[in-house]
């Protein structure tokens, strides 16, 4: 059915990741060579994870040689991290990817989007088959019913993740709250995309150098400020996120105080993800303040993974599931060639029987058709009859495999199709 050779963060240490990694430009030529040895091939390929899947029950040496010729390793290494798995196995560790319960982040939304891109480059590579089509379709659904229908992805763990849903607690519409992003490096940018995943408009950048507050207003939408401004943007700022890195805190307790008693009561929320914190001893305790530093958020990322742990084994059931349905549709695909060679099988039968039997009657004319016409009804029924059963045990049953085989020989199905291909050959 399938074969996967799996690496992961389960398996290999980070370097050995990063010297095994596949960069884009390579990948299609590696699809390529996959089907022209497989039949067909699909590589998910992140940071945490390359795993191959191809179509059939292949020996682990075949597709570990594979993976280690096109990764430029030796044989050994691609034997220690990788892990090799068949049929509902390796179908079943799709499906867990796809959910977010194989992450390293449990319930991750970004592996979703990376199985997707993996089926889009194998598509686009010339690399797929059906089985593999199929394989892939059911895992993106299998991940979209997982956070649908569980809360698998609805606990933030990640710091500017969670420092947005504060914002959206106490700013339900986003939209029309202001915002100020102290800083300019890569934790201030990952806290602006979050808020405006979330449907922050009004954006202000502030930081000592104008020219990158600018750069990262401009890239994310919002505007800057000099930061000489920094008490007026403050008074103006719903929400404030703060990463500047400076080694002293920008802003006092004295300094918040005076600003909330400007603003008439309007809820101030300040995420502090500074390390030095840039808000000073003192300020969580200002009335009219909500404050969050790094300690209050990581607490918070705790409580949410425990919550997304929580919702760990229903997200397994559907994964469960969701393998079940795949391995009887495949069942299915198996069997319907043995049935229609089966049906086949009888009506050639049925039809040189009739022929025969019409012979030896000797009729002619209406009494022939009239004799021929009855005697195509009753084999028919007859055969139809002693089909029946047969054919609905090998739908129904689980061990399909051993009644496709048994049914085969019986009926000596693999006889006729061989004589069936000779007479095409020749």
């Amino acid at each position: 059915m399938i074969t996967l050779a799996a690496m992961s963060h389960h398996t290999a240490p980070l370097e050995v990741r990063e010297r095994l990694a596949i960069t884009a430009d390579a990948l299609p030529g590696l699809l390529t060579r996959g089907r022209a040895t497989f039949g067909a091939s699909v590589l998910i390929g992140t940071c945490n994870r390359l795993e191959l899947y191809v179509p059939g029950a292949r020996d682990p040496s075949e597709v570990l040689d594979f993976l280690a010729h096109e990764l430029d390793a030796d044989f050994d290494t691609v034997e220690r991290h990788f892990r090799v798995a068949h049929a509902d196995d390796a179908v079943r560790h799709l499906y867990a990817v796809a959910a977010g319960v194989d992450s390293m982040v449990i319930g991750e939304t970004e592996v979703l989007g990376q199985v997707r891109n993996a089926f889009s480059a194998m598509v686009a590579a010339g690399a797929d088959n059906s089985v593999l089509s199929r394989l892939f379709h059911t895992a993106i659904r299998t991940g979209r019913r997982a956070r649908n229908e569980t809360g698998i992805g609805e606990h933030a763990l990640s710091v500017s993740a969670i420092a947005a849903q504060q914002a959206r607690d106490l700013f339900p519409d986003l939209a029309h709250a202001s915002v100020l992003i102290v800083g300019a490096g890569e934790a201030a940018k990952l806290a602006a995309e979050s808020l405006t995943g979330y449907g922050a408009q009004n954006i202000t950048f502030i930081n000592r150098t104008l020219d990158r507050a600018d750069a990262l207003a401009q890239a994310l939408g919002g505007r800057a400020v000099p930061f000489a401004q920094l008490t007026d943007a403050l008074e103006a700022a719903d929400i404030v996120v703060a990463a500047s890195g400076s080694p002293d805190p920008l802003f006092s307790a004295t300094m918040v105080s005076t600003v909330v008693a400007r603003r008439e009561g309007a809820p101030l929320l300040l995420v502090d993800i500074a390390l030095p914190r840039d808000f000073g001893t003192g300020v969580r305790d200002v009335q009219g303040v909500r404050y969050f530093d790094l300690d209050d958020l990581q607490a918070i990322a705790a409580r949410n993974n425990n919550a997304r742990l929580a919702e760990v084994d229903d997200v397994r059931a559907i994964v469960d599931e969701e393998t079940a349905r795949f391995v009887a549709w495949y069942e299915q695909l198996q069997v319907v060639p043995t049935i229609a060679a089966l049906t086949d099988r009888a009506e050639a039968v049925r039809q040189a029987e009739v022929a025969k039997t019409l012979r030896r009657l000797k009729l002619d004319g209406a009494e022939r058709t009239h004799v021929e016409e009855l005697t195509d009804v009753l084999t028919k029924a007859i055969i139809r009859q002693l089909l029946h059963d047969p054919i609905t045990s090998l739908r129904e049953r689980g061990d399909r495999d051993v009644y496709v085989e048994a049914l085969r020989s019986l009926f000596r199905l693999d006889d006729v199709e061989d004589a069936d291909d000779a007479l095409e050959d020749a």
